[in-house]
């Protein structure tokens, strides 16, 4: 049975595969937002890259046009911040367990920060209370981290405490730190926004959101949905309601817009996944578009 991180590794780079491994280094790179004036070594020009880092010598030495690969001047520690209340039991757009795009996420995060010798460390909690993992640098780490966060949620387990789980970060992690936050769909309440304001001034946090199943199935065909805090099952008949689901969409619609709106006011970057085939392009989004904040 092959390893957690060994399901991750086969998406990461089947996605990232077209536009080679050096598209996931400058992706990873774009978490970091600062600059190394440490030379590593050269590669080749790929599309994306800035002019300024082009080593001209070496491009008329060689005959094509070179990059200089800067090493980082300092470690980073990636902290993921895991809300693993039942609601991670749930199931998520693909009706697969919401867990399991959890685990593809940090595991594909995880796998980039190996790759550049940086920490990571991971917060996972729920109202029965909340743990952490000290920062390694080891696959056989990552791996213990993702079969951690695998196991963590159950349908008959503790409720999700995302406000304490970010609170808990607020308080207790002073060295400032690159924070990924992975939650489900519940809706941004005022407390989540008042720790999370706190929280942004102390470190760079990003913010993954695993898409829920939809509560209303499109088309009747004999399945049910039930909610996994109250145990209520959605009636049969609502099923392929069209003006049920037109409402729900506008729902989902609007409350997506509003964590949208306020994530970006605060400049924390976010991507939302939604089953095992998008996720990895969602993130790689998610990092083009910090690579090009970081360079306007």
């Amino acid at each position: 049975m092959p390893t957690l991180i060994t399901r991750v590794k086969s998406k990461l780079f089947i996605h990232s595969s077209q536009k080679s491994t050096h598209a996931l280094d400058g992706a990873y790179a774009s978490l970091l937002r600062g600059r190394s004036h440490d030379f590593e070594d050269l590669r080749e020009y790929q599309p994306g890259d800035e002019v300024r880092d082009i080593d001209w010598r070496a491009t008329a030495r060689l005959g094509s046009p070179m990059i200089k690969r800067m090493r980082a001047n300092r470690m980073h520690t990636i902290l993921f911040v895991v809300d693993s209340g039942r609601g991670l039991a749930a199931l998520a757009a693909d009706d697969r367990p919401k867990r399991e795009l959890a685990v593809l996420a940090v595991g594909a995060l995880g796998v980039l920060a190996l790759r550049h010798d940086d920490d990571f460390s991971i917060v996972w909690g729920d109202e029965g209370g909340i743990r952490r993992l000290p920062p390694r640098r080891s696959e056989g780490a990552l791996e213990h981290a993702l079969r951690t966060i695998d196991a963590a949620p159950r349908a008959d387990g503790p409720a999700s405490a995302r406000e304490k789980l970010l609170g808990f970060v607020a308080r207790t992690i002073a060295r400032r730190m690159i924070v990924v936050v992975v939650t489900d769909e519940a809706p941004i309440t005022g407390e989540t926004e008042s720790v999370l304001r706190r929280l942004r001034t102390q470190h760079d946090v990003i913010w993954i959101t695993v898409r829920d199943a939809d509560p209303v199935l499109r088309h009747r065909d004999g399945s049910g949905r039930r909610d996994i805090d109250t145990g209520w099952t959605v009636p049969e008949f609502l099923h392929g309601d069209a003006a049920v689901l037109a409402e729900l969409d506008e729902r989902h619609r609007a409350e997506q817009s509003r964590r949208d709106a306020l994530l970006t006011a605060l400049e924390i970057d976010h991507a939302d996944l939604a089953t095992q085939d998008d996720a990895i392009p969602a993130l790689l989004r998610m990092l083009g578009r910090r690579t090009s904040r970081v360079r306007t």
